[in-house]
């Protein structure tokens, strides 16, 4: 092995071996017999998968785990194999203990049905044996193995206080009957295992139907390319076999495979992918083109660069090494697991020491041990942290909240700054005309124009033409509020236009006659065309919360503007004051220009507020962040990935991508801004929920030790203990984690 690298959040490992020294299989067997489950990459892409994202290797790997550790078949087991055990043990086992404290005409029914030191008696025991040790060898073997790693690894877990307790019972029923003793507890080896065989396959089966809830997201990345030979030619082809200097073309409405140059004529893209910007950009002849934008207007021809990667790549690649990183979180649960296994552990040798010490023999010495084990092991810890996990994540994917990550509500409780990203978070993510100051039968000259383009400002006027002539049409009296007759003068259909052109920077054409333009600024410059100082100072005014404005004009001068914009996403400000209200500080990060940020620095609730932001510079502004506070970080693209698994806490929005929602640790399905303030509410009852279990883990213990001590422990008083401290973790795991 060369290298590798292990995940904390995703819980996956990536290995990088030298072949000619050890084949995949060998090294997959090496790491198979240390306890894991390992599986090749082709076995994965045999079963379907990708193996492209961490969602799909999660789902491929509980997919993979519950077939092959066969957890449902492993519980179906344990409850019918050991109900079919219990009946009979407890009718026959049960009477003998319980004999000081019944009616004698009751024990009569039972005089002579059983001796232990009998031949049937010990056929009995025999049988139950074998056949108990075949429960505690199928279905606990989970627990078993994971007990195995802990002490492998010198890190004891949950899984060892389960091990303690149930191999214990079965050892110490197994010395009970050599040597002649009522104190069997096969009954507790049965119920033990099968309860923490249960719970492990309702954690993996709740997990399993949050990543069936993730919705399908748009992949980033390209697979082929349409290369273009020396006639001019295109052939479709794989982006690996693209070589730097070859020329591909993507049409309109395609996503740029790699990073490149545009040689062809002039285009405008969206790099929202990469940037965060959320409106198209202008290219010309020999500008930078990057991989993952996606081309809004015209067609791309792209000479791919050296080395032939994209920006895409480049932040899949950082999202890896960023998710590789050691969080620093340890599972408090374990924690009190390794200090209470050590604990015991010693207690028990101790006593075992001190009776062989005191005068009684070697067997009664380890009986000793194996009772202090069996009694005061906290076995029901390895049930409270799963259930409590368990029954949180299955409420909160009942509210739309996706989580995987069973540290998260611990995570997330201890975030101190919440970061949003602007675009598709804060903001809608789509534009709309938010502004219109134009006389109407220009605007339907200018979406007569941009029905034949094809750029997100055009769309969103014609959207809005199309509105207002479908309203207009519904009035009694067919009439536009101006008293003219709408569908005459608004409504574009039928419109002559001619001589259509496209712009980096606009459209033009002739509509009806009059010559029409509509674009920026700077169009209206190279045309010659006169614009009032009033229209001039609108359109800067404009460019303020990430808007576009839109100049219009006929016959060479502008009539008029439209804004097209990118409105912010309902109830977003009561979001972030709910967040202040917490103590929690709220910052805002974009691609966009600065203009774009003014009316969120204005907000009180709102601390700090970055714009121009890079991918690269939102996760340094991330790290800047995590220098002496814990940060959480919200946003739904692409180019926050980097960002959002650089965050002690990654939340992504159902409107997200792919990568969003693959660097994230939760996703809220329903796109609902005002779910983020929700997942603090959990992480604070989900919080509660595991205190509150980790105290009734120890029921079972603060009922068997005192009972011990005074000399009455036997399999009923332990099969009471056992009822109640898991009834007990039951019934509070089912409660609803809070009202709101």
């Amino acid at each position: 092995m060369v290298d590798a690298e292990a995940s904390y959040v995703t819980e996956t490992i990536r290995v990088d071996h030298n072949g000619d020294v050890v084949s995949t299989d060998e090294l997959r067997d090496g790491l198979s017999k240390t306890g894991y489950t390992a599986f090749l990459r082709s076995d994965a892409s045999a079963d379907g998968d990708s193996g492209g994202t961490r969602r799909s290797r999660e789902a491929d790997g509980l997919r993979k785990r519950r077939s092959d550790e066969v957890l449902g078949l492993r519980y179906a087991a344990g409850i019918v194999f050991g109900a079919f055990l219990m009946v009979p043990y407890v009718a026959l086992m049960y009477p003998t203990h319980l004999a000081p404290y019944l009616d004698a005409a009751f024990l009569d029914a039972f005089e002579g049905a059983f001796q232990l030191d009998g031949s049937s008696g010990f056929l009995f025991l025999r049988i139950y044996f074998v056949l108990t040790a075949i429960v505690l060898f199928f279905t606990g073997m989970p627990v078993l193995r994971g007990a195995y790693i802990s002490l492998k690894m010198r890190r004891p877990t949950t899984d060892l206080l389960v091990a303690f307790t149930v191999v214990s019972a079965f050892c110490y029923g197994t010395g009970a009957v050599l040597l002649g003793d009522n104190n069997i507890f096969y009954d507790l080896t049965l119920v033990v295992a099968a309860v923490v065989s249960g719970v492990s396959l309702y954690e993996t089966s709740v997990k399993q139907r949050a990543l069936e809830r993730l919705t399908e997201l748009t992949v980033s990345q390209v697979d082929s390319a349409r290369r273009l030979d020396e006639d001019g030619d295109a052939t479709d082809v794989s982006v690996d076999s693209l070589r730097p200097g070859d020329r591909i073309l993507v049409r309109e409405g395609e996503r740029i495979p790699v990073d490149g140059t545009l040689v062809g004529d002039d285009c405008s893209v969206k790099e929202a992918v990469v940037t965060g910007e959320a409106l198209p950009v202008a290219k010309q002849t020999g500008d930078t083109i990057v991989g993952g934008a996606v081309v809004t207007d015209g067609a791309a021809v792209v000479e791919v660069g050296d080395p032939v990667t994209s920006s895409v790549d480049r932040i899949t690649d950082s999202l890896w090494s960023i998710q590789s990183a050691d969080h620093g979180i340890q599972r408090r649960a374990n924690a009190l697991a390794y200090r209470l296994a050590t604990l015991v552990a010693g207690v028990a040798a101790t006593v075992g020491i001190w009776v062989v010490v005191d005068g009684g023999s070697p067997p009664a010495g380890v009986m000793a041990v194996l009772l202090v084990l069996l009694v005061a092991t906290p076995w029901a810890l390895g049930l409270a942290t799963p259930l409590s996990v368990a029954t949180s994540i299955h409420d909160a994917m009942e509210r739309g909240i996706v989580v995987l990550d069973d540290t998260i509500f611990e995570r997330l409780r201890e975030v101190d700054v919440v970061v949003f990203d602007k675009t598709g978070t804060l903001t809608t993510g789509e534009m709309e005309v938010v502004e219109v100051d134009v006389p109407d039968e220009v605007l339907a000259d200018a979406a007569a124009l941009e029905r034949r383009a094809a750029h997100p400002a055009g769309a969103a006027i014609v959207s809005a033409v199309d509105a207002k002539s479908e309203d207009a049409a519904t009035r009694p009296d067919g009439e536009h509020p101006n008293g003219d007759r709408a569908k005459d003068r608004t409504a574009p259909a039928g419109r002559d236009v001619r001589d259509f052109r496209t712009h980096a920077t606009g459209v033009s054409g002739s509509v009806d006659g009059c010559e029409v333009l509509v674009g920026n600024l700077d169009l209206f410059a190279e045309h010659g065309w006169t614009v009032s100082s009033e229209i001039q100072a609108k359109a800067r005014e404009a460019r303020g919360f990430g808007r576009l404005p839109v100049v219009i004009g006929r016959d060479g001068r502008a009539n008029g503007l439209v804004v097209v914009g990118d409105n912010p996403r309902q109830g977003w400000l009561d979001t972030v004051i709910s967040l202040h209200e917490r103590g929690i500080e709220v910052a805002v990060l974009t691609g966009d220009n600065e203009e774009a940020t003014d009316f969120f620095a204005e907000q009180e609730a709102v601390s700090y507020v970055f714009a121009d932001v890079p991918p690269e510079g939102k996760t340094e502004a991330i790290r800047r962040f995590q220098r002496d506070r814990r940060v959480a970080m919200v946003g739904d693209g692409t180019n926050d990935a980097p960002a959002l698994a650089q965050a002690d806490l990654g939340i992504s929005l159902g409107s997200g991508t792919a990568l969003a929602a693959d660097a994230a640790d939760i996703a809220i399905v329903d796109d609902d801004l005002s779910l983020v303030n929700t997942t603090f509410e959990f992480a604070r009852a989900a919080r509660r929920r595991v205190r509150q279990n980790i105290g009734l883990a120890f029921t079972y213990n603060a009922i068997a030790i005192p009972v011990a001590l005074v000399g009455l422990f036997n399999p009923v008083t332990a099969a009471v203990a056992v009822a109640l401290c898991s009834g007990l973790l039951a019934v509070n795991s089912s409660r609803e984690l809070f009202s709101g």
